[in-house]
């Protein structure tokens, strides 16, 4: 096949799984799944990681990528056999769901195989997968952070990883896994095979390939960020109070009668877990992920999510990468995302498979730079729900709300100087004198005091006044231990 100079793989419709050089075991399996014609990822990468060849994929969310690198792994694994604590493959995933999800896929297309895999998450006890790991495994699958965790334990060699998939890499740097995921590279050995798999390409990432990457086959089935042609994306203008967006998001499910099933995006895991009891409370069928739930917990929502027994999953951004969930019909942006690449991800929940759905995004006045950067991001404009409304009308209602309040009048017998302060008092700056002017009080109740005549002070000398009354009377009691001295 002719390569451009550039490493960009020249595309070619490949009719079926059998042109592509996978086993025959694997084309059953995939047969059995129902499978006959490949995606556009599949048919560019599995040629080039059976040639053993780095890839660098680049692809939106629902394009089958997950098969593209799960498929010849299984392929290429039939020879050769595992060793204790020293697996063949090394499967990174930036979360648990994932994860779990790659090894769904490998059951599924490795049931003619006798692979031996291990999954390495956490909320999973440690010695459960210890003993795997002792055993051998084939296929290692795993997130950043408790991989390293059975590395320091001194329970895992990577010596002897021959293939590295690193999965959706831009949800590793949003997490912050990169860090983890540098070191992981250095473990493994040089020579290994390389699959690496994105959505997008921020700059940090592109770093990330040039460094770990050999002469990778680079397979950009779409332009990156970008947003798939059969979902329908609207925005809904609605209050910046969270009473408010919810009264919005629930009329707007009520209107939508046809919803099968959707997912409800929030920024926060503790306004997943609000916004799920307000919908419990109204009535709604929903269930609630995000990353503080334990990992039973958070498997069960999924599944009842997947099965049909829950219409509506309020989830954080957890649940917006790679999650293969192939019917469902709405996506709901309770929050619009603080990062523009969240939203292409968390819209290509729906639309999958070639199927059609629905994205609404619910937009306060708070909201309006992140909309533009999203709008930047995917290139075109969003369409907002309702003919009355625009962004020029929601602006103007912005500008309505935000607009400054006239200063109040002064009241009336309280004057204000020229500088905006209050006006001076001079009844009490009168009357301060007559204070300074008034005998002690003693503290003796029989005594009562004595007030001459007022006669002309005498000249203080040396600063100090010779009239005792006009001392403080704590001042005049004696001092212990001290001699006074007649002045003069």
């Amino acid at each position: 096949m002719r390569r451009q100079p550039t490493g960009e793989m020249e595309p070619k419709n490949y009719m079926n799984f059998s042109e592509l050089g996978l086993s025959q075991k694997v084309l059953s399996a995939v047969e059995a799944a129902g499978y006959t014609t490949p995606t556009p990822i599949q048919a560019q990468a599995i040629p080039e990681v059976l040639k053993r060849r780095d890839v660098l994929g680049i692809a939106q969310t629902g394009t089958g990528k997950t098969a593209a690198f799960t498929l010849p792994m299984i392929t290429m694994l039939e020879q050769g056999r595992a060793r204790a604590r020293m697996p063949r493959t090394l499967i990174l995933e930036p979360t648990r769901e994932l994860a779990a999800q790659v090894e769904e896929s490998f059951v599924k297309y490795g049931k003619n195989h006798k692979l031996s895999m291990a999954l390495l998450i956490g909320g999973v006890s440690f010695d459960d997968q210890d003993a795997k790991l002792m055993r051998g495994v084939d296929v290692l699958i795993a997130t950043p952070g408790r991989l390293l965790d059975h590395f320091e334990r001194g329970r895992l060699l990577l010596t002897g990883v021959e293939l590295l998939v690193i999965d959706e890499a831009d949800r590793m740097l949003d997490m912050g896994f990169i860090p983890d995921i540098e070191r992981i590279c250095k473990l493994v050995p040089f020579t290994r095979q390389t699959l690496f798999f994105s959505a997008t390409m921020p700059p940090e990432i592109q770093r990330l390939t040039e460094t770990f990457l050999s002469s990778p086959a680079r397979i950009e089935v779409a332009k990156p960020a970008s947003t798939a042609a059969n979902v329908a994306q609207r925005l809904v203008a609605t209050g910046s109070k969270d009473f408010e967006k919810r009264d919005v998001l629930r009329n707007l499910i009520r209107s939508a009668g046809h919803i099968q099933n959707g997912i409800i995006f929030c920024n926060r895991k503790r306004d997943v877990a609000t916004l799920h009891k307000s919908l419990v409370k109204h009535g709604f069928n929903a269930a609630a992920l995000h990353g503080d739930m334990d990992q039973r917990a958070r498997m069960q929502a999924l599944e009842s999510f997947r099965n049909g027994e829950t219409t509506l999953l309020v989830a954080s951004d957890v649940a917006a990468r790679g999650l293969d969930i192939p019917a469902v019909s709405h996506v709901f942006n309770f929050d619009v995302p603080f990062h523009a690449e969240d939203y292409v991800h968390r819209i290509g929940r729906t639309g999958r498979a070639g199927r059609s759905g629905e994205a609404f995004t619910l937009v306060s006045r708070l909201d309006k730079k992140s909309l533009e950067a999203i709008k930047k991001l995917i290139g075109q404009n969003i369409e907002w729900v309702g003919s009355e409304t625009s962004p020029v009308e929601l602006e103007s209602r912005n500008t309505e709300v935000t607009e400054p309040r006239e200063p109040r009048e002064p009241r009336e017998g309280k004057r204000r100087g020229r500088r905006g302060g209050r006006g001076r008092r001079p009844e009490k700056q009168a009357s301060a004198p007559e204070r300074t002017e008034s005998a002690p009080k003693s503290r003796n109740p029989e005594h009562k005091p004595h007030n001459p005549e007022p006669k002309a002070a005498p000249k203080p000398q040396n600063g100090i006044s010779s009239d005792a009354s006009q001392l403080p009377a704590f001042l005049l009691r004696p001092v212990a231990g001290r001699r006074t001295e007649p002045a003069g």
